[in-house]
Formats: structure tokens, sequence, C-alpha cells
């Protein structure tokens, strides 16, 4: 198989245009790619070089190696493609959807097992796998809903799977996010009810987008309950992100602060889950945050402090650490060598561990906007 008809079959696989395969490439990598330059790869009349070789792998989900080599490519289409390209099949969500009715479905406990797991996971899958493998667990759980306890359940499911889609496209993450506060209430479990408003917060800032929805959970999280969490550190950092990018600096750093206390009666031991805040990660949102406010010494000294302790099984949010050092870049005058850096950092972490955030960060470094 020619890699421009692989190309042209992954992009209609998501049921993208040209133009639109052409602007997820631009967005995540800062580049100028126009329409024409990929129908002259599906065409091939051009083959796309190692640069953009990366950028089609990370956009459309498929291993560098299977653009790379003819034979991998035949391989890819005949065997896994299905599984790689789209989204589990109707059949088989209706199949587990009856199999979890007619047979009971998983226990309580088991679910439980199974969060565990994803939560686990989440930290190194890409998000095409995990959107797959979440689906299934969603229609199954949808069938056991009579238990109070399952609604947590579905609930976390859904703010995962509510992950996999950038918050900046507007609709589809910010309406799993909604669903997911919806069936935490269902639960009537206080901590749940925070949890799953406070994750959906710190996502949706971090990423910067849909800021709006990211104010009005991370609220509901707080007036729900103030008591330290992990759900109320999630929703404080949240906020403060979007607050930081809105320009509201004093009230980012206020909110920051009162994150740190909280992180000091709620901070996790757990290192390597979704569902935990331990002194790595709490510094990789104060990286962040800190590089959008202009505190390059703040800055660096949470990225110092998130790297001592960072496990080396997540390279991917080492290299959160390296696009944060963009951004600083960018927004003291330099962007080019920010974007540089950045660029440099997504090159050397392989794609299939790229993520949406990612690619949001690099396409906010790409706008180097410098701090008010």
């Amino acid at each position: 198989m020619r890699i421009g008809d692989l190309i042209r079959d992954l992009r209609k696989a998501r049921g993208w245009s040209q133009a639109r395969l052409a602007s997820e490439v631009n967005d995540a990598y800062g580049t100028a790619l126009g329409r024409e330059y990929v129908s002259n790869w599906e065409c091939s009349k051009v083959q796309p070089g190692p640069f953009y070789l990366r950028a089609l792998s990370a956009v459309l989900d498929v291993p560098l190696a299977v653009l790379e080599d003819d034979v991998k490519r035949r391989t890819f289409m005949t065997d896994v493609a299905g599984a790689a390209i789209a989204p589990v099949v109707a059949s088989d969500l209706l199949s587990l959807g009856f199999a979890a009715r007619l047979r009971g479905g998983p226990t309580a406990e088991a679910w439980d097992a199974k969060l565990a797991t994803y939560g686990t996971e989440y930290m190194s899958l890409g998000a095409a796998d995990t959107q797959r493998r979440v689906a299934g667990e969603l229609v199954a759980v949808q069938q056991q809903l009579e238990q109070p306890r399952l609604w947590s359940v579905a609930s976390r499911l859904m703010t995962l799977y509510a992950k996999t889609f950038p918050g900046s496209d507007g609709t589809k993450a910010v309406h799993w996010y909604r669903m997911a506060a919806e069936a935490a209430d269902q639960a009537g479990d206080e901590e749940t009810r925070v949890w799953v408003r406070g994750r959906a917060a710190i996502a949706l800032g971090y990423e910067g987008a849909a800021l709006g929805v990211a104010d009005v959970l991370a609220d509901q999280a707080m007036a729900i309950s103030r008591r330290p969490s992990l759900g109320l550190l999630n929703a404080i950092m949240g906020k403060a992100h979007a607050a930081a990018l809105r320009g509201d600096y004093g009230a980012a750093r206020e909110l920051a602060e009162e994150g740190r206390r909280v992180f000091d009666r709620a901070g996790s031991y757990e290192q390597t889950s979704d569902y935990a805040v331990p002194w790595w990660r709490m510094n990789v949102f104060l990286s962040l945050l800190l590089a959008r406010l202009g505190d390059e010494r703040g800055a660096v000294d949470a990225q110092e402090e998130a790297a001592k302790e960072l496990p080396g099984t997540l390279p991917r949010f080492a290299t959160h650490l390296e696009l944060h050092r963009g951004l600083m870049l960018a927004r003291s005058g330099d962007r080019p060598a920010g974007l540089n850096h950045a660029r440099a950092a997504m090159a050397a972490l392989p794609p299939e561990k790229h993520s949406l955030t990612l690619r949001l960060l690099l396409a906010e470094i790409g706008q180097g906007a410098a701090p008010g």
C-alpha cells in the first residue's frame, strides 16, 4: 500500500476533509500546511518528510513505523486498521450492553478495580486507545445503574471519556463533563461529586479551553464541599488557570496559594494514577500556571521540583514540562525559540504517547502572547 493511500484512508475514517487534516497538523505543530500539500501526499506526487511523518502519526493516531514502512502499512490496513482508526463498532457495543444486562455485569468491587486500572493506564495511554476501551465500559455500566454506587463508577468513566476529546472543540468534551457531573449527583456521593467537577475544571483550565465551563464546574465543586480533597484541589487549580488565561493574575495567584494549602492537607502518595495528585503533579500544575503568569523564576522552581520525583515511566509529563519552558520563551518575546524548543520536545516523545493536551499546549506556544 502506498503511503498516500494510507493517509487518505485514515483521514476519511475520521470524516475529515483534506483541509481539516492540514488544520489539525497546523494547530498541533504551528506549521502553515495547506490543503494542496495533503492532496499531493494522497496522490503520491510527493512523500511527506520525517517531520510531517511524525506530525501525521500524532494527529492520525497511527504508529510512526506504519507510515515509514511499506510492509507494516499493508499489515496495518489488513489486520488491525479497524481497531486502530475507529471507535468500538456498533455491533460490539450492542453485544457488550446486552451481555451486561443478561449476566448482571461486573460486581461493584470489579468496577472499582477497573477504575483503578484506568486511572493508572490513562497516564501513559493515548487518547484514541482510551476512548475505544472506555466506550465499551460505559455501555456495560449503563445496564447496572439500579445500584447508586455504579452511578459513581459511570461518572468517573464519563470524566475519563471526556478527556479523550479536546476541550477546545466546545462540544463533545464539555457535553461529557456535564453528563459526568449529573451522573455523580445521581450517586449522591459528595467525594465523587466534587472530584468529577474538579477533574473537569483542571482539564479544561490546563488545556486553556472552555474557560467559562471550567469556572462553573470549579465553583460547583467548591460549593458542594470545602473539605480538603483531591477534587477540591483540582477545582481550585483549574479555576486558577482560567483566571491566568483571562489576564486576572491577582486572582490566579490567590487561587494558587489556596491550592497549595489544600495540597498540604490532601496531596497523594500514589504516584501514577489520574486519581492522584502527588508532589510532582502539583508542580506540573504550578509550572504551567506560573509560565502563563510570566513568573519565570517560580515556573523554573516548579519544573525542578516536578522533575525530582516524576516517575521515569511517564515520559509524557516530562514533555509537558519542556512545553512549559517553550511557553516561557515564547512569552518572553522569543516565539521562534519557544516553538522550536516545544517541537523538539514533542519529536522526542513517541507519537503514540502524544496527547490532545500536549497538542493544545503546542498551539498556545505558537500564539506566543506576552503576559500583561
